[in-house]
């Protein structure tokens, strides 16, 4: 991924799923993530410039591109109609490289990061 306002930076998610149907509408799968970003990324959200340091007490930090976190994640996925599925999903990462020796999450962050959600999907079904 390309940022185009917060910052100019590079993003590249890496991940690989194992995928069981529990029953013919249910689905669940898991596997591990891994996440690489470039300097401009890892500047925008995780350096620190000498105002910043000024302002927030925080050490200056200066970073370079790489790995950005590694994890696991999972989903349970039901098929509601043909159309539709709904979905809960989890995901854990842990902090690695620029993202994780910045001052920021040093001092005020955290190295193991969540995220749960859901989705609903519908499908259009169109021919031309």
């Amino acid at each position: 991924r390309h940022g185009i306002r917060a910052h100019h930076g590079i993003v590249a998610d890496v991940s690989a799923d194992v995928f069981r149907d529990v029953t013919p509408q249910v689905r669940v799968s898991a596997g591990p993530r891994a996440s690489f970003a470039s300097a401009d990324y890892f500047e925008a959200y995780y350096g620190v410039d000498a105002d910043q340091s000024t302002a927030t007490g925080l050490a200056e930090y200066k970073p370079k591109g790489g790995l950005k976190s590694v994890g696991a994640g999972g989903a349970v996925t039901w098929k509601v109609t043909d159309a539709m599925t709904a979905s809960a999903f989890g995901e854990y990462a842990r902090l690695a490289g620029p993202a994780a020796e910045s001052s920021l999450v040093k001092a005020r962050g955290n190295k193991n990061q969540f995220t749960l959600g859901l989705t609903l999907t519908y499908r259009f079904d169109f021919s031309l």
